[in-house]
């Protein structure tokens, strides 16, 4: 069954997997770097699915994601303003990362982010390091 699309405050990216286009949902309040880790992973070869606002929606026991039309294709880069991005329309959103400034664990526990039913990893993240795009890159490849 599927379930309506929604909204959710969130940005998600993509890369394209042989598994087909996998996404990661990145969320967090106003001003943590949302934006920022995802132009970061950008430049690693992802794809912009959608900034800030992203439709979620479940279906088959996955997620998918996509952006509004209103914002689709555009990024607000932080000192620059809103600029256009290649995306990819659509993404299985596979992992979902909780971005934060607080000290993260180590060796944190398994954890997982749940919407209308379904499951994916998630992962807490501060996106302020400069490792932070390799963390979500070896996270998605870990899956």
């Amino acid at each position: 069954m599927t379930e309506p699309m929604q909204p959710i405050h969130a940005t998600a990216v993509a890369r394209h997997t042989p598994d087909g286009w996998c996404g990661a949902l990145i969320q967090g309040p106003s001003g943590v770097g949302k934006s920022d880790l995802a132009l970061r992973l950008i430049g690693q070869g992802w794809r912009l699915v959608a900034d800030d606002w992203t439709h979620l929606w479940a279906s088959g026991g996955a997620l998918y994601g996509m952006a509004p039309a209103t914002i689709a294709g555009r990024i607000e880069v932080r000192g620059l303003g809103i600029v256009g991005l290649p995306v990819q329309p659509l993404a299985r959103i596979v992992l979902a990362i909780q971005c934060t400034h607080e000290t993260i664990e180590r060796l944190p526990e398994a954890a997982a982010w749940s919407w209308n039913g379904v499951a994916i990893p998630q992962l807490r993240l501060d996106p302020r390091p400069a490792s932070a795009g390799q963390v979500v890159a070896t996270a998605l490849a870990a899956l």
